[in-house]
């Protein structure tokens, strides 16, 4: 059985080592454009705050491992048309311009996102960088310590973490984002305010509710950020906007969202026999809202090339959905949301939306330290099943939206969950889990 991989990061590099696991006989080849693999793009702000100092350490497998394997792996060569119908695909080697053709019997399509780059007005200035590879992680590292100026656009994860860099490295940071609040997908405002007021006791200047228009420079490099709404000063701007499936190898050939996104299965399984699709370039089934959805996630695509090295014969383990659970530290605030928040909710679903919010010390008020922990469940008033939760603390405190998250999974009620068992040592927690109290608040 011969195997073909398209793309080799997150869900590549866990299909191609579950597909040599699970079937050792098989010839597996891999293409990968880049001259690396695996690399942990959401490490690239721990290196510029000097958190993490080598950026090595940010690769967790490499090509001379899958070779060891007894893998085939072609780096620099890119994979230009794929032809289904006689499982065929034409490569192009970038180091030699030889193009020639393969073939396979099973095929593997990893091909992973890519930034959003709007067309903004003087977009190809130099200085102008995205945060997504190894490549972006090193012009980064190499144009920040001359910037004095720096602005980030785009306020999810990557852009407050980048934010949060920045500042520490002495930078006059900027965040613009066009909604009106940082991380609006993941947090509801009560969680938000606290995470923007620990950037505007730090001096960084939260541009939001405003979009881009247009960069100006001066002998080709950017200096000015303009918006609708203001102007601001940078010689160094991020874009983190977001991210889009990089599917275009397989536009109108294979069923996708309208946004390229392809679908599969729940046993990674594209629309044609025999290709198999995971990670960043796939829909997922999001269990919350009960519906299919684009969301990158490098937890989501490591769980889904796995699941490719079971199913690749025979239909064996099941694809279990996600609840798109992240976790996030913004300088002494640990925060984590698992699910629906309850605006999202509201916004984009039918249900009967309602929360609670409890805020509680999260040990015994007798022990020598204790912090106080904000938790908020999104529920459902009708059925009473657990949409979704979040939680910030100082202390770490996350690993609840790992638990709500199997809660929500399993859809369970917020009469199940108020009873549901939880160790207690004063230590770590209270007689009643915060969980627990947060289910009995809704009932």
């Amino acid at each position: 059985m011969k195997v073909v991989v398209i793309g080799c990061t997150h869900a590549g590099t866990a299909a191609v080592v579950n597909i040599k696991e699970n079937h050792p006989e098989s010839e597996i080849v891999v293409y990968e454009k880049n001259d690396n693999i695996s690399f942990l793009s959401c490490g690239i702000a721990l290196n510029v705050s000097k958190v993490i100092e080598d950026t090595q350490k940010l690769f967790y497998s490499s090509p001379e491992h899958l070779q060891s394997l007894g893998v085939k792996t072609s780096m620099k060569h890119e994979v230009l048309d794929i032809d289904f119908a006689n499982k065929n695909i034409t490569v192009k080697n970038l180091l030699t311009n030889e193009t020639f053709e393969d073939s396979y019997d099973k095929l593997v399509l990893t091909l992973g996102s890519w930034p959003i780059v709007p067309n903004f007005d003087g977009g190809k200035l130099d200085n102008i960088v995205l945060c997504k590879n190894y490549d972006h992680a090193k012009t980064i590292l190499n144009k920040s310590p001359k910037a004095k100026n720096v602005v980030v656009i785009g306020a999810g994860y990557i852009g407050v973490e980048l934010t949060e860099a920045f500042e520490m490295q002495g930078k006059n940071t900027t965040l613009i984002d066009a909604e009106e609040r940082i991380m609006a997908k993941y947090l509801d405002k009560e969680f938000t305010d606290i995470a923007e007021a620990e950037f505007t006791n730090k001096g960084v200047n939260l541009v939001l509710g405003q979009k881009v228009q247009r960069f100006e420079g001066t002998d080709g490099k950017v200096s000015k950020v303009v918006t609708d709404k203001g102007e601001f000063e940078a010689d160094l701007v991020v874009l983190c906007i977001g991210f889009a499936p990089n599917t275009n190898l397989v536009k109108g050939k294979l069923d996708t969202l309208p946004n390229g996104a392809i679908i599969i299965d729940e046993y990674m399984q594209t629309s044609k026999q025999d290709v198999f699709a995971a990670g960043d370039c796939c829909v997922v089934n999001f269990n919350p809202a009960n519906e299919t959805r684009y969301i990158p996630l490098a937890t989501n695509a490591v769980r889904m090339g796995t699941l490719i090295g079971k199913n690749l014969v025979n239909p064996t383990l099941k694809y279990m959905g996600t609840q798109g659970t992240s976790g996030i530290k913004i300088y002494d605030q640990c925060i984590a949301s698992t699910g629906l928040t309850e605006k999202v909710a509201k916004n984009t679903t039918k249900f009967n939306v309602d929360s609670v919010t409890v805020k509680d010390n999260y040990r015994p008020e007798f022990m020598p330290t204790y912090e106080e922990a904000t938790l908020k469940l999104v529920f459902d008033k009708d059925t009473r099943k657990i949409l979704g939760g979040q939680i910030i603390s100082k202390i770490d405190l996350t690993q609840y939206m790992n638990t709500l998250s199997v809660v929500i999974q399993n859809e369970m009620t917020v009469e199940e969950l108020a009873m549901t068992d939880f160790f207690f040592q004063p230590h770590f927690n209270k007689p009643w889990s915060l969980l627990n109290i947060a289910a009995l608040k809704a009932l």
